[in-house]
């Protein structure tokens, strides 16, 4: 006979706090573990691509003839020929060590460009959102005129001004997905400034920067969460979308769109040398929309896609 205990009738009893229930339901929802996955073996690719790729990314092979399809052994490949399972590109560099290579400038580009663009971006909308009145016009007024405009070609005119270079197409990006983020938290913080325990916090005495810090925020970062993942994915096809029109990473960096862009005339003769870069670009993109419609599910108590 099982004798059960006061302590555990209560753990069994016991209610899940709304984060142990989100994470439950982000755990079971199908599309985001899809997206895990893919995501966890990108990063395992971009962590240990020192070990996995065969080559240098960057150094021209001189120890091969000028073949750009791929080359295994059981494949026909002459044995007196190192392998190459992508082949080599038109500059006679590894394909497969500059995709492995790419995964990890792939990522640093996405969090980076999200990371300023969430700092600057929260902070604009909160103070907007909790202040209201003149500021709060101003700042949205400024959004609005950004986001008038197609984010690439608003980030192709800034690269123009600043300068061709990686940093300043990463700057250009974080800068045109700031208003996204700032109608986000401006939306959330005027929803949850309404709420009783924030009537509370101030019949209390709580300071104005202490109720947004403490109550405010906390409450008000779901959505944020949600649209971080999805603007990863934006800021990875942007940054690859600048780098094919040559105003992003510069030669001969391994970086998926720069490789799209350098062998776009091999399409017809050699389309693997276009075909996996891209595919990379589609498999990464593809992980964070995934992961971003698990969450929002997830942390949306009001979506039941998922049975308790």
């Amino acid at each position: 006979m099982t004798i059960i205990t006061p302590a555990d009738s209560l753990k069994q009893t016991a209610p899940r706090t709304p984060f142990q229930d989100a994470l439950r339901r982000l755990r079971r929802h199908r599309s985001a573990q899809v997206g895990f996955v893919i995501l966890g073996f990108l990063v395992f690719v971009a962590i240990f691509a020192p070990v996995l790729a065969p080559y240098d990314p960057i150094k021209v092979l001189t120890d091969v003839t000028v073949r750009s399809k791929p080359c295994i052994h059981f494949f026909g490949c002459p044995a007196d020929q190192p392998q190459h399972y992508f082949g080599i590109d038109g500059n006679k560099r590894d394909l497969l060590s500059r995709i492995i290579y790419g995964s990890r400038l792939s990522l640093q580009i996405g969090v980076a460009t999200v990371t300023f663009a969430i700092l600057l971006g929260t902070i604009l909308g909160a103070t907007a959102g909790f202040l209201g009145g003149w500021l709060d016009n101003i700042i949205m007024r400024i959004m609005d005129v950004l986001l008038a405009f197609p984010s690439l070609i608003l980030s192709i005119a800034i690269v123009a001004v600043l300068g061709s270079g990686l940093i300043n197409a990463l700057l250009a990006i974080a800068f045109v997905a700031i208003p996204v983020y700032a109608r986000i938290v401006r939306a959330s913080v005027l929803q949850v400034k309404e709420q009783d325990f924030v009537t509370a916090a101030r019949a209390l005495g709580s300071s104005q920067l202490g109720i947004l810090m403490t109550h405010v925020m906390p409450n008000a970062l779901t959505p944020l969460i949600v649209q971080a993942t999805l603007g990863i994915a934006s800021a990875i096809l942007d940054a690859a979308a600048l780098s094919f029109l040559g105003l992003g990473a510069p030669p001969p960096t391994p970086e998926w769109g720069l490789m799209l862009g350098a062998e776009r005339n091999s399409l017809f003769n050699a389309p693997h040398l276009v075909f996996l870069p891209g595919l990379a670009i589609i498999l990464t993109v593809l992980s964070f929309n995934l992961i971003g419609d698990g969450l929002r599910d997830a942390l949306d108590p009001r979506l039941s896609n998922v049975q308790k």
